[in-house]
């Protein structure tokens, strides 16, 4: 290195001292280098979108991975057409294991190496809670956060960030308000998962409980690393509970629902969103010890036949045959994930030339009952610039053993 700078170092000096033996030029006149400036060619628009992505493609929540690998067959399909507004977009989406310091130095090098203008629908509430200041104090769109934590609603403090998902807190309540309605007197028994998104789901559920004679029995909370979650199982079970909450990610909702049969326990179920996909948890769960399960939902199931002259629902079949083949059509997840591309190209053409992370999120803020196609009926995306909130409807479904079947209307 101190070769290459010594030589560095030589050349400059060299042209230095050539420039002194050259002719003094002449001063501009005035205003000659404002018309020059005026008069020369504009730069070129960029041709390419550049953005970045950190996604747990290894560790506990690797289920979510399927998200980043169905993103890149969308947008590879989507530049070969040309792209939005004449533009490719690159994805440069990393590997984080679901491991916030591994996520702070992931995200480092989008910024700082691959200069990225946005970090787009990265997982998981622990990661972006530990990137959240780092790219709003670069002044990097952390856009579409793939978690329902409150946190991503605050565009006073963190004018860079908005989520995507159904707010946690909004998720909880509706849980508890379905639950009252059905069993005022429950006795609840509650797995969440030791972070703000299995505490945020739990504080909702206890704000819609408030003061009524339904109540939380026991609580059992578990890691992320942590291998099993059985012993807390057979604790919750102890409680003589009628009702379980399970506020787990995919790899442990999976087992509490087994385990739950296993126990031969019996209590009405709820289930949290985030682990509501037929074929990454209820089919490894089995299907028949997850009837009956309570969630809510947003997106059309793509293998039930009431959809088999939708559109929207055919056109995602074929892409998962023709650009997608490695990923599975039952799986929740890339329903999520086709619908959450879509979300982010509708934002871009939005932008039109102005690609900066300000018009990006402006953009994001300014959503109006906008529904991705595999959105179910009646549920729209709104936000504003005071209102990052982006779900203002949620619809409660039961599982029959097959598919989810809705049984009310949507709630606000």
């Amino acid at each position: 290195m101190s070769r290459v700078s010594s030589l560095v170092l030589a050349g400059l000096l060299a042209s230095a001292g050539f420039a002194c033996r050259k002719a003094e030029p002449a001063a501009p006149a005035p205003g000659e280098a404002e018309q020059k400036a005026a008069e020369a060619p504009a730069a070129a628009p960029a041709k390419e979108i550049v953005l970045g992505q950190i996604m747990p493609y290894s560790g506990p929540a690797s289920a979510y991975g399927t998200i980043g690998k169905l993103h890149q067959a969308y947008f590879a399909k989507l530049n070969k057409a040309g792209g939005v507004n004449g533009r490719t977009i690159k994805l440069i989406s990393l590997d984080d294991s679901y491991s916030p310091p591994k996520a702070v130095e992931q995200v480092r090098k989008l910024v700082e190496q691959e200069h990225v203008v946005g970090v787009f629908n990265a997982v998981g509430t622990p990661s972006n809670s530990a990137i959240q200041k780092y790219l709003n104090d670069k002044k990097v769109a952390q856009l579409f956060v793939s978690s329902g934590a409150t946190k991503w609603a605050d565009p006073t403090h963190f004018p860079y960030t908005i989520g995507f998902n159904p707010s946690y807190r909004i998720e909880g309540k509706t849980y508890a308000q379905d639950l009252l309605k059905k069993n005022p007197k429950a006795k609840v028994a509650v797995l969440f998962q030791n972070d703000d998104f299995g505490k945020d789901v739990l504080a909702g559920f206890k704000e819609g409980l408030g003061d009524s004679k339904a109540k939380i029995v026991a609580e059992a909370s578990y890691e992320a690393t942590d291998p099993t979650i059985d012993s807390q199982m057979v604790t919750l079970k102890g409680s003589k509970a009628d009702t379980f909450l399970n506020i787990a990610t995919p790899k442990f909702a999976a087992q509490a629902i087994r385990k739950v049969a296993d126990l031969k326990w019996k209590p009405a179920q709820y289930l949290a969103n985030v682990s509501a996909s037929v074929g990454s948890v209820l089919t490894p769960a089995g299907l028949d010890k997850s009837k009956g399960i309570i969630t809510i939902i947003y997106l059309k199931d793509t293998t039930d036949k009431q959809w088999d002259n939708d559109p929207a629902v055919n056109e995602f079949r074929e892409f998962m045959k023709t650009d997608f083949p490695e990923g599975k059509i039952t799986d929740g997840i890339n329903i999520y994930a086709y619908a959450t591309a879509e979300t982010l190209v509708h934002v871009l053409k939005a932008c039109g030339d102005d690609l900066s992370a300000e018009n990006l999120i402006k953009q994001a803020a300014s959503l109006k009952d906008y529904a991705p196609g595999l959105f179910l009926t009646g549920v729209k995306l709104n936000t504003s610039p005071t209102d990052f909130e982006t779900f203002d409807q949620l619809q409660l479904a039961q599982f029959d053993g097959t598919t989810w079947v809705a049984n009310n209307a949507p709630s606000k």
